[in-house]
């Protein structure tokens, strides 16, 4: 909300509109970056990480994305998690090919 607050004309739910019509656009974006990038000879590198929505004793309780969100668990902490987990692949000089 207080990023909302930046720019003065916006509402808050008139920010989260505009911002969810943007997320095609980027995909868009990254798509076609992912076409100019060389792949002859690389390195790729796959890494997963969660990107949790709320605290572990709130995972039950949680509305905020529900039916998109899971729970998850996370085994080199071995904590559960509420969120989602990203899969990513990524080149050896840093650009992003394609994440889940």
């Amino acid at each position: 909300r207080r990023f909302c607050e930046c720019f003065n004309c916006l509402s808050h739910s008139g920010f989260n509109r505009r911002s969810r019509q943007l997320l095609q656009l980027i995909y868009q974006i990254r798509q076609e970056m992912n076409k100019k990038v060389d792949l002859n000879g690389q390195f790729l590198i796959i890494d997963s990480f969660p990107v949790p929505v709320c605290q572990p004793i709130r995972n039950y309780r949680a509305k905020i994305f529900r039916g998109y969100a899971n729970i998850g668990y996370k085994a080199t902490k071995k904590i559960y998690f509420y969120g989602f987990k990203v899969h990513a692949i990524v080149s050896d000089d840093g650009s992003i090919l394609n994440t889940i």
